[in-house]
């Protein structure tokens, strides 16, 4: 995330200059972004500071859904940034300025983009090493601000070659339209994983997967299989059920086997199992695998 930042920090540098070099808007929308960058990246850092904190008195089950508040954060903020785009490019539109210098600031937006596409690929790699939705999130947006600037830059290029001005603000307005779907995406992410929506279907077959097999060789029966995830944790809550001659021992002894195993299936994972007797109706509703 202090890589993010730096990187923030320095394509707000270099757009901004061929935006004020330039004068033109979709220069400028595209530094905006950047500002929205670095603003989400702040976010990101403290979400991820106060998700690594352990489990207190307050928070028995840890601290790991603070980023989704970081989600929250910046979809909302690209969410006003795209308005913001689109009312100055709707202006210019009305209002044409002409741009100048476009080489210039064809340049400095060519090395902002080569920055963030490097940082963004190291986020998402995190990301999925640290299973880190604030990571994941982060990165895609800096390669979803590559392909804004690539568009940007396109649109300058042509502006530069053919002299038709209005192509500026239309490249803004696009810019704006695109961030817009963007800032939604992030939001709809968020909303879900506070929601405790089940986890990914690859990763729910991996978990039904693990338990098929182990109750084949070991005479036991899933029901109640569910899912979750809160930031990078995920979490498991399943029923098992055992023949009833079995003692508390040995029931103990698998339930923690099935911890281990999911664990190790999902790459790590915080499973619970409630231990019931074969044939026992279970009361949440059985979902056998």
């Amino acid at each position: 995330m202090w890589l993010s930042i730096a990187a923030a920090v320095l394509t707000i540098a270099l757009k901004a200059t061929a935006a004020w070099v330039t004068g033109s808007v979709g220069f400028l929308s595209d530094a905006i972004e950047s500002g929205i960058n670095l603003i989400a990246a702040a976010v990101g850092l403290w979400a991820l500071k106060l998700s690594a904190k352990p489990a207190d008195a307050n928070h028995n089950f840890g601290h790991s859904r603070a980023e989704y508040f970081s989600a929250q954060v910046e979809g909302s903020l690209i969410l006003l940034a795209s308005v913001a785009i689109i009312v100055t490019a709707v202006d210019r539109l009305i209002h044409p300025v002409p741009v100048e210098q476009l080489g210039i600031g064809l340049a400095f937006s060519i090395v902002a983009t080569v920055v963030n596409g490097v940082v963004g690929v190291v986020l998402i790699r995190a990301g999925k090493k640290y299973r880190s939705t604030t990571l994941d999130a982060d990165g895609h947006h800096l390669l979803t601000d590559v392909w804004t600037t690539v568009g940007v830059i396109v649109g300058m290029f042509l502006v530069w070659l053919t002299g038709w001005q209005p192509l500026d603000p239309i490249v803004a307005l696009v810019v704006g339209l695109n961030i817009l779907f963007t800032g939604y995406k992030l939001l709809k992410g968020a909303i879900q994983g506070l929601l405790s929506e089940a986890l990914p279907e690859e990763e729910t077959a991996t978990v039904h997967n693990y338990l098929d097999e182990y109750a084949k060789d070991h005479g036991v029966r899933f029901t109640s299989v569910r899912t979750t995830a809160a930031g990078r944790e995920r979490m498991v809550n399943l029923v098992m059920q055992v023949p009833g001659g079995w003692t508390v021992d040995t029931a103990h002894d698998h339930a923690d086997a099935i911890e281990e195993g999911v664990a190790a299936a999902l790459g790590g994972a915080e499973t619970i199992v409630h231990v019931e007797p074969l044939g026992h109706p279970t009361r949440t509703g059985p979902m056998t695998v």
